[in-house]
């Protein structure tokens, strides 16, 4: 599989798209775990994108620097601590896709290990802290214990992103850890963390673009 800079950036437009749409279920989890806020939180920060993709970024064939620009962009855009987060998943990411042009299997790869780990670091939560990483962390060891170059980089993303998807639905059992929930204690038992939630959208709306990709150049 290969991803030319312009596919790079329609794919964050159908993550701009799949915010949108999932703005409000978003903000649905988080008043029962927070400040209610986060769906209108991502909204802000991929609508600063969808600025950028549209001017800036119009002509830019370098996936690194699109990938820099999304996690500025982001960043700036948003004041809450999902910011630096994701900011910092995209730029760990666009150091691996430096100066490319065009993304094979394995760029695809290494970036996405790299934006996961980069994620996990930030943010320094562990699996069963109830965050986005519980969704980030299956999902990277999936792509990193299994991907060599040689297999399908479309098969082992599907699975990938399942792992994440159980990553995902586990939070409901997990009493939160970090972040303002933490001082629900046992009372965030039986809710989907928004975080891991709107993590897990952002790779199923990858795989579900390089599926559509993949059906339209074979």
């Amino acid at each position: 599989m290969e991803l030319t800079a312009r596919e790079f950036k329609a794919y964050f437009k159908k993550v701009i798209d799949m915010i949108e749409a999932e703005k409000d279920y978003l903000c649905e989890l988080d008043r029962k775990l927070g400040d209610g806020d986060h769906g209108v939180t991502m909204s802000i920060g991929w609508q600063a994108v969808k600025a950028k993709l549209d001017n800036d970024l119009v002509d830019e064939e370098d996936c690194g620097k699109i990938s820099i620009a999304v996690g500025k962009t982001f960043l700036n855009a948003v004041g809450s601590s999902v910011g630096p987060l994701y900011a910092t998943g995209f730029m760990r990411g666009a150091k691996i896709i430096k100066n490319k042009v065009v993304l094979n299997g394995e760029d695809l790869a290494d970036f996405w290990v790299a934006f996961g780990n980069g994620v996990k670091e930030r943010g320094k939560a562990k699996v069963g802290d109830k965050t986005m990483v519980d969704t980030l962390d299956p999902f990277v060891n999936v792509i990193k214990n299994k991907y060599d170059g040689t297999q399908d980089f479309l098969q082992l993303f599907h699975e990938a992103v399942t792992a994440a998807k159980e990553g995902m639905h586990a939070t409901k059992d997990l009493a939160s850890r970090k972040g303002r929930s933490s001082r629900l204690g046992e009372r965030s038992i039986g809710v989907q963390d928004p975080g891991a939630t709107s993590a897990y959208y952002i790779l199923a709306t990858f795989l579900e673009f390089i599926e559509d990709y993949s059906r339209k150049v074979s």
